[in-house]
């Protein structure tokens, strides 16, 4: 992972920004039908991340960073550590799948319904709490504890209707029915691998073994570190915070489309806000695959910026 300023003119209007200190149940629904695109193709489920190094930026995103702007992303709940990292006043998380907003309707109900880290872990994995966890229980204590236990077929029953609960019923989001069902697929297949999960589950590439979700949660920066947003209850609060106030908004939406970044963009400008880091993961990677690139770089001209804002590479 590499950073680099946005190579664009920044945009000098912004004075102080306006943004909402949270979000309605209607606003965020809007802003999701709203800013998304039509869903696209990509090869994987990505369930999760497989860049085992993403923490290695998150000291120099300390020290080249202040909390309370703007942050971008991409992908799965890698964007979860980055957002604890940065603190964020309002997070959009665009991705191509619309499979990776249901997946992200499905954190925020489990970070929602979950007081703490155990009660996450024991929701997003149907697994029973362990019987004793020390009061400050470390990830590593964690994920032992959690490894060592089977799905529970009720738990798996209770926890999908309550996810689904939170979502149509307490926030009413316009759900079809075929989001219903990729919700249910997407959480399934993390009661059935548990803490295991890895990206292509339950496929995986014969060239290539990529890291589990409990292997994530434990890496690193280069200085051991553990920046991620299991490491800490402080961490896990952050986001769970963020979502209880529907302040990180997954959009479905192509980097090179016409709609979702511009759309993102027209509404910071509108809020005199400015993107404090833009996470790409290496999206950039296929878009030069063709002339994709070219309407990527018109998007990204079009968000409002200042001389710190960062892409993450």
């Amino acid at each position: 992972l590499s950073f680099a300023l946005f190579y664009v003119a920044p945009w000098r209007q912004v004075v102080t920004q306006d943004l909402p200190e949270r979000f309605s149940d209607a606003d965020f629904s809007h802003l999701i039908d709203e800013f998304s695109e039509t869903g696209g193709y990509f090869r994987s489920d990505n369930f999760i991340s497989n860049e085992t190094t993403f923490q290695y930026v998150i000291p120099d995103l300390h020290k080249k960073t202040t909390p309370g702007g703007v942050y971008l992303g991409v992908g799965p709940d890698q964007n979860f550590t980055y957002i604890a990292a940065l603190q964020p006043k309002v997070a959009f998380i665009t991705d191509i799948r619309r499979q990776n907003l249901l997946e992200h309707l499905m954190y925020k109900a489990v970070f929602e319904l979950s007081n703490n880290r155990a009660e996450f872990l024991s929701k997003l994995f149907s697994r029973p709490m362990p019987g004793r966890l020390p009061e400050h229980v470390t990830p590593e204590q964690l994920f032992a504890a959690f490894n060592a236990e089977e799905p529970n077929p009720e738990l798996e029953e209770q926890n999908r209707n309550a996810v689904l609960e939170q979502l149509r019923d307490r926030h009413r989001l316009s759900l079809s029915a075929d989001d219903i069902k990729g919700i249910e697929y997407v959480y399934t297949s993390f009661v059935s691998a548990g803490p295991e999960i890895r990206y292509s589950f339950p496929n995986q590439y014969g060239w290539r073994r990529f890291p589990s979700y409990s292997e994530l949660m434990l890496e690193t920066d280069e200085g051991g570190v553990n920046h991620s947003y299991m490491a800490s209850e402080e961490n896990y609060q952050a986001i769970r915070r963020l979502e209880v106030e529907n302040r990180i908004v997954p959009i479905v939406g192509d980097f090179a489309g016409e709609k979702a970044l511009r759309s993102i963009g027209r509404y910071l400008k509108e809020h005199r806000a400015v993107v404090t880091a833009f996470y790409t993961s290496n999206v950039e990677f296929y878009l030069f695959q063709s002339e994709d690139w070219k309407k990527f770089l018109n998007n990204v001209a079009y968000l409002p910026v200042d001389d710190n804002s960062l892409f993450i590479r």
